[in-house]
């Protein structure tokens, strides 16, 4: 049986810094293939992708993550090697070891057990793995969902393994992302002397006004109860030639939006760009649609999570669609039940990044109850039961005995 501590601690010693998987993948399908999943590897480009699957029917439930971390940094400001894993007062420390190396291991833990159980399970369980979650983002998971929707086979539950807690393992369910929208802006100026300004235009100065306007712009036309309000922030602004005396030439400025779904892309476009043209701005503007908002609907899947949860830690789960985008936003308009649940992110993509030991064990667990809830038959067992308490009580002789042994070996199936 695999070690879920030794399995994080083998996948942390790659150094898979993205779009790199440096054999992380290699090993996760070594496991897959042994418990009966058909892998299928998609590479495109530089980004390794994998799909396994097992079984035929539907439902089918997907695993969704991702093997590729953040650099690491600054190397010695970490405490111990940030690709060497290191386990100190109860943490296992190393990039990715919560975003998201712990899942990845709790996941083939929790199918192993399952399987190992449940041998002639009906429905599907199906893995989509990326070496590009933490990039671009364009090889990757985006690609193979378009892949699977090319040749129609329907993700019917999706559980992505991101950290989704923030205190406690078990604190919060994620069920939806706000959308992103990204931006490079450039004003043109005109270059000179700081001591002659009549001479020149400054750009920093011809954006204040817009800035201004812009940071005090209201984004959304409605609150949503699920979704923080939209946001705007800068992440960069640009000008100068180094020189104190010298009035730039031209600005750039990037910001992001993130946004709910009282808005839209284009919504936001649309008025950025209105507010630059009032303010008779000489500009260019490049944009980058992130992804959209979603909002997974309560069904089954969510129901299971927060029963299973409950029933582990002893925590309600809060659900929430705060935080970044994440590889969730390119399964949703499949039209898949949605959460997305794993360890606490309070170290994610920082110095001396760690997970809880405790927290994997525990992880593991609730994955695999999870995979119990959403994949055996709804009330199977309970049915056989009382077929078989029935015909215990009419006097068949040998047909009795007959009947009772088929159920019992329907029963040992569940």
């Amino acid at each position: 049986m695999l070690s879920p501590i030794a399995l994080v601690q083998q996948l942390i010693a790659c150094p898979s810094v993205t779009p790199r998987d440096e054999a992380c993948q290699t090993i996760l399908c070594q496991h897959l293939k042994r418990l009966g999943f058909a892998i299928e590897h998609l590479p495109f480009e530089e980004v390794n992708n994998f799909w396994a699957r097992r079984g035929k029917e539907g439902p089918l439930f997907v695993f969704v993550g991702h093997t590729d971390v953040v650099p690491p940094g600054p190397l010695d400001k970490w405490d111990s090697p940030p690709f060497k894993p290191t386990i100190r007062n109860g943490q296992l420390y190393g990039r990715g070891s919560a975003d998201m190396k712990a899942s990845l291991a709790a996941m083939l833990v929790a199918c192993e057990r399952f399987i190992n159980q449940h041998p002639h399970h009906t429905s599907s369980i199906a893995w989509l793995i990326t070496s590009d979650e933490e990039g671009p983002s364009i090889n990757g998971t985006a690609k193979v969902a378009a892949l699977l929707k090319k040749r129609n086979e329907k993700i019917d539950y999706c559980l992505v393994g991101e950290p989704s807690c923030e205190k406690k393992l078990g604190d919060t369910l994620k069920i939806g992302r706000r959308g992103s929208l990204s931006a490079r802006l450039f004003i043109q100026g005109k270059q000179g002397h700081i001591a002659y300004p009549q001479l020149a235009e400054n750009p920093i100065h011809r954006f204040n006004n817009s800035l201004t306007e812009l940071l005090n712009t209201h984004w959304d036309d409605s609150v949503l109860a699920d979704f923080q309000a939209t946001s705007l922030q800068l992440s960069n602004i640009h000008a100068g030639t180094g020189a104190g005396n010298v009035i730039p030439d031209n600005l750039e400025v990037q910001f992001n939006f993130r946004y709910s779904p009282a808005t839209s892309a284009e919504k936001l476009k649309n008025t950025v760009v209105a507010i630059l043209k009032k303010h008779n701005l000489n500009y260019k503007i490049d944009w980058q649609h992130g992804g959209l908002p979603f909002l997974s609907a309560p069904g089954q899947l969510r129901s299971a999570c927060l029963s299973v949860i409950k029933k582990i830690t002893g925590l309600s789960s809060t659900v929430s669609t705060t935080g970044g985008t994440s590889d969730a936003r390119f399964i949703a308009p499949l039209g898949a039940e949605i959460v997305e649940f794993g360890p606490c992110n309070r170290t994610i993509h920082q110095i001396n990044e760690c997970v809880s030991i405790s927290d994997i064990e525990q992880l593991a667990l609730i994955y695999e109850e999870i995979l119990k809830k959403m994949i055996l038959p709804v009330g199977a067992g309970l049915f056989y039961l009382r077929i078989f308490s029935a015909l215990t009580k009419i006097k068949f002789g040998q047909k009795k005995a007959a009947f009772s042994g088929c159920l019992t070996v329907n029963f040992s199936h569940l």
